[in-house]
């Protein structure tokens, strides 16, 4: 059994918040006196780095055996914030379409409160994580780097075309997954419906 006080404080939980540290920074840096080439690689490298945490904080909490109902609540937390973040500003940049911005947005908000309300009716097994899910955030968290960065990376790839080619393919990916696990909830909702 956690104790409460120490699960706040946790490695992998403490990885998790330098993620939710790290949005204002990522965001905040279009905002200072820089080229914006500079703007870009620094709001990228900060991207990657802070996304990479996400994987680490999951193998720390498996590794060390500090899984906590606290780190499986505040995990996706911190990754629907940095992304919706990275969005917000692609789209202040133009770098994004408002549209493909609100499905990504849209869905997270759609299928968080789906999650917890099949939580609070016992049959959050019904909209657990499924792989569409799965492909879908690994395509945006490289379509948003990419869009970040909007430059020739090692001469050779175009980041702001291969991004925006890869936000679409999120954005359909989005509305594929939030499909899949509507469909999944269906039957619960229309057992409460009655």
């Amino acid at each position: 059994m956690h104790n409460p006080r120490t699960m706040f404080f946790t490695v992998p939980t403490l990885l998790t918040w330098a993620r939710i540290v790290a949005i204002p920074a990522i965001v905040g840096v279009y905002y200072l006196d820089w080229r914006p080439e500079t703007q870009n690689l620094f709001s990228t490298v900060l991207f990657v780095v802070v996304a990479l945490t996400d994987w680490l904080d999951g193998y720390l909490a498996r590794k060390l055996n500090q899984t906590s109902s606290f780190g499986a609540f505040l995990d996706p937390v911190a990754d629907k914030l940095m992304v919706c973040a990275a969005l917000l500003v692609l789209l202040y940049l133009k770098r994004v379409d408002a549209l493909v911005a609100l499905v990504i947005v849209g869905r997270e908000i759609t299928i968080s409160a789906l999650r917890e309300w099949m939580a609070q009716i016992g049959a959050s097994r019904s909209v657990a994580v499924h792989m569409v899910g799965k492909l879908k955030t690994t395509v945006q968290m490289v379509a948003i780097p990419f869009l970040l960065f909007n430059g020739s990376l090692f001469g050779l790839i175009d980041t702001h075309l291969w991004g925006t080619m890869l936000i679409y393919l999120a954005a359909v990916l989005t509305i594929w997954s939030m499909v899949y696990y509507m469909q999944k909830a269906l039957p619960e909702i229309r057992a409460r419906a009655k």
